[in-house]
């Protein structure tokens, strides 16, 4: 039996959060301008930094606008820098199955590659860059990125710490760069019309709003694996970028760094998405506060996160939000769909990927006889491929210079809850938060998780 390692995950918490760093700026001037006079055929010349799993994802919705156009690709692994599915090391194709891209896309082979992100903004050619990297890179390329004059699509979650997502939404105040994080349901029309629902006060005032991350990954979880060599074609080095050195493992790269909390994590993983949808909803931009219950208790591997885990965010409006991952269980959690809103007149459930909602009206409870008002109401599918409609939206920002539907300074709000939450884990507490300053009452142990010291030479800049 496994027992609870909550002291062990605060201390890998605290332990990732080590070394110094100094300032490595870019030598070039800035970029040329968007779509400059230069560029006759009104083209979009996109740089793309990372290209495994996710990034390969965004490639090819990149690929389906012919208003677009490869000017980069950047990686740190070389079969993913090359698009050659058959040098990718045996033993992560065994394991990882279906996450390892087959790629073999029709690429101009005059197309630059990188394996350092720095070549990809130091060229004249690149009018804005797609960052897919693992979520330790992001707030120090979107930033560097900026600077160099590119816009940016950067993937979910925006950011590791409270503080680089701050010091993101800054630069690109700063900037003016056009900006887009990878928080797809913002593009749904789905979405935006159960925030009208809700925001009209067809189900009456919700007071509870749940979402959970389900995946009964027992008994093995990510496994148990020695520290090893890199495999080959990969720069260990330059993926661990601001992160503190350590040994390779199978289970880090590519793809389970998402269960290592120096990396990533899946309430960031997972829980941004709803957490987004649900703040977007009911109209709220910061939680009031925040507890989180959880520990290691079912699963043997090397994951430094939950395998269990409950949060409870409570909001101005006078409402809960309770995300849930259950990664030592299965089966269903709400009656339908990816996300259930609770009002008092009745309860509006949100399919997956935009595929429709349903709204149930609620049964009088005790000592109630009044006749509710409302009736069920049953949407089906209203929206298409939801990254597709993200990457068209960001196109069409990049031409008009209009806002994103997901720009930084939101996608720095919804991503926030999912380090609170993380934060509240580690330290044990119920954290009450000052949004307006982005900081813990009374709280100096929470306060200093909201960010790390690099690993030398990097920093924000």
């Amino acid at each position: 039996m496994v027992k609870n390692d909550n002291k062990t995950i605060r201390r890998d918490f605290l332990r990732s959060t080590t070394a110094a760093g100094l300032t490595l700026a870019l030598q070039n001037a800035k970029a040329p301008a968007v779509l400059a006079a230069a560029n006759p055929n009104n083209l979009i010349h996109m740089g793309f930094i990372g290209i495994g799993n996710r990034g390969t994802q965004l490639l090819h919705s990149f690929m389906k606008n012919k208003d677009m156009r490869i000017a980069a690709l950047c990686d740190v692994y070389e079969p993913y820098l090359q698009r050659d599915y058959s040098q990718v090391a045996e033993t992560l194709r065994d394991d990882l199955g279906g996450r390892i891209p087959r790629m073999g896309e029709d690429i101009d082979s005059n197309v630059a590659r990188y394996k350092d992100f720095r070549k990809v903004l130091e060229h004249k050619d690149v009018d804005a860059v797609c960052i897919a990297t693992p979520d330790h890179w992001h707030a120090i390329q979107t930033i560097m990125a900026f600077e160099a004059g590119k816009d940016v699509y950067v993937e979910k979650p925006l950011s590791v710490t409270v503080h680089e997502g701050r010091r993101m939404a800054d630069a690109a105040k700063r900037t003016g760069r056009i900006n887009q994080v990878g928080l797809h349901r913002r593009s749904s029309k789905m979405y935006r019309h159960a925030a009208q629902l809700v925001r009209q006060g067809t189900i009456g005032k919700v007071t509870v709003a749940r979402a959970y991350r389900i995946s009964n990954m027992f008994p093995d979880g990510i496994g148990k694996n020695k520290p090893a060599q890199p495999v080959p074609g990969l720069d260990w080095d330059l993926w661990l970028g601001p992160r503190a050195e350590r040994d390779f493992r199978t289970n880090i790269h590519p793809y389970k760094f998402r269960w290592w909390q120096a990396y990533s994590s899946q309430v960031g993983n997972w829980g941004v998405h709803y957490f987004d949808s649900i703040r977007w909803v009911v109209g709220q931009e910061a939680p009031a506060s925040i507890s989180a219950h959880g520990g290691r208790y079912a699963l043997d591997d090397d994951r430094t996160i939950p395998d269990t885990m409950e949060a409870t965010f409570e909001l101005p409006s006078g409402m809960l939000l309770v995300f849930g991952q259950y990664e030592a269980c299965g089966g269903r959690a709400i009656e339908f769909g990816e996300l259930e809103f609770r009002g008092t007149l009745g309860n509006l459930y949100t399919g997956s990927e935009g595929s429709g909602y349903v709204v149930i009206p609620s049964d009088n409870g005790q000592f109630q006889t009044v006749e509710s008002p409302l009736k069920r109401i049953e949407q089906k599918r209203m929206d298409d491929d939801l990254t597709d409609q993200h990457v068209r939206n960001f196109l069409d920002c990049v031409k008009s210079r209009k806002a994103c539907n997901c720009d930084i300074e939101t996608g720095h709000r919804s991503t926030t809850f999912a380090h609170l939450a993380n934060i509240a884990l580690a330290t044990k507490s119920r954290i009450e938060w000052d949004a307006e300053n982005e900081k813990a009452v009374g709280n100096d142990e929470a306060n200093e998780l909201l960010h790390y010291e690099y690993r030398k030479p990097w920093t924000l800049g």
